[in-house]
């Protein structure tokens, strides 16, 4: 069976995967809901969700420092992974060995595709079908807002997300005008200086991957006296698989709160 991934790199398998390792907390989340209890035998340590998972499933390293003596042991028939979130050379060193599916995510049309170009290869069409169309229905129902955003994922140095992100896309989905407007930069660094000269209506502090705690809300609306501070679930942001049916009433409440 021959198949595609996000980066037009051809996977092909004898038959549907039945060992499965995943490289992405998102990902290995999407592939719990889809059904494969039994199927996932690797994950990092960042896969939390659920609990389940996490506490079941052998634990392969970091989305970036994953152990590949650890992947062979574990024999996998299929590794799914992304990107922008695990390190290039160890995927390709994995490639030379393994069935490698890649993700590539910059926005909501890209995460529906992915779930169902994943649904495709691990033979769960119509869950990965009927997810998705859940997901995109629920955006659908998305209040808006007007008003310019920063969005801090990082403390020391403080770094929010740019345009070029998937957080971005949610952002806008949201209606918000990104304080950053440079196309190309992804993460950039800031100052208590730069973020005054973008003078952001919003500022959110994510919980992940920096944990932001309500000390920091506070130092900011200190430092930010005309700014709407407000801690945000990182997750629901910028997990781009099954976790997205969460997102568009989480997004809403958080609207609600501002208008």
């Amino acid at each position: 069976m021959i198949f595609y991934d996000q980066l037009n790199t051809k996977v092909i398998l004898n038959n549907y995967p039945k060992r499965i390792i995943s490289l992405v907390p998102s990902q290995s989340e999407l592939l719990w809901d889809l059904g494969l209890r039994k199927e996932i035998v690797g994950i990092t340590k960042f896969c939390i969700h659920p609990p389940e998972l996490y506490k079941t499933v052998i634990r392969v390293g970091g989305t970036k420092t994953f152990d590949i003596e650890k992947i062979r042991n574990l024999e996998p028939d299929l590794i799914i992974g992304n990107k922008e979130e695990n390190e290039q050379s160890k995927i390709e060193q994995l490639q030379k060995e393994f069935p490698v599916w890649m993700s590539d995510i910059y926005n909501l049309d890209d995460s529906l595709a992915m779930i169902q170009m994943i649904g495709d290869i691990v033979n769960k069409k119509l869950e990965a079908k009927q997810l998705s169309s859940e997901i995109k229905s629920s955006f659908n129902i998305l209040s808006k807002v007007n008003k310019k955003v920063l969005y801090l994922i990082w403390k020391n140095p403080y770094m929010a997300a740019g345009k070029a992100t998937f957080i971005a896309a949610m952002l806008s989905k949201c209606g918000f005008e990104n304080g950053l407007t440079d196309e190309t930069l992804r993460y950039p660094e800031l100052t208590f200086e730069t973020i005054k000269d973008i003078n952001p209506d919003v500022i959110f502090l994510s919980t992940e991957p920096y944990s932001f705690k309500e000390q920091h809300v506070e130092e900011f609306k200190t430092e930010f006296p005309h700014a709407i501070v407000k801690l945000v679930d990182g997750e629901l942001f910028s997990w781009y698989g099954s976790r997205l049916k969460h997102s568009a009433h989480y997004f809403n409440s958080i609207l609600s709160s501002l208008t």
